[in-house]
């Protein structure tokens, strides 16, 4: 007799989330936009991420507070995402999120963390655009049939 594996559900897990994500993508972004908008949120995502991963790697240069440290992570790490394109409207809200908790929690200039926050914000609003990898993992696919 075989023993059970403690990961024996793990593949129906995966795919359950895989699915319940996908659905959640497609009805909360109907199309994901293409052509010069498309451009307008690769720049947007590109732009947004970028000033994340500087003003963090510029927090650890000039030596960390141990109590402020794990938003400019969270922010570093939702800045990587961002780049990439991977879960956008998640990434955006979070980055809104910790922004927002930077910029009133020991900022002594806090009108960057406020534009990044509304930044994130809006690339939760708006989604990914066509260039990123959750279109190509989440977006609409086209079914080719052979011609019969």
């Amino acid at each position: 007799m075989k023993a059970p594996s403690t990961f024996e559900g793990f593949p129906f897990l995966i795919n359950l989330l895989a699915c319940k994500w996908d659905s959640f993508l497609q009805r909360l972004f109907s199309n994901f936009a293409d052509g010069w908008p498309g451009r307008g949120l690769l720049l947007q995502r590109l732009l947004t991420g970028a000033t994340l991963l500087y003003c963090g790697i510029a927090y650890f240069r000039t030596g960390p507070h141990i109590a402020s440290v794990a938003p400019q992570i969270i922010g570093v790490g939702a800045g990587i995402l961002l780049v990439a394109g991977l879960w956008t409207p998640l990434v955006g809200a979070l980055i809104a999120i910790v922004e927002l908790w930077i910029a009133f929690s020991h900022s002594a200039d806090p009108w960057i963390p406020i534009f990044l926050a509304v930044l994130g914000a809006s690339l939760a609003m708006v989604g990914p655009g066509a260039w990123s990898i959750d279109a190509r993992l989440f977006g609409r696919k086209r079914i080719h049939t052979p011609d019969l």
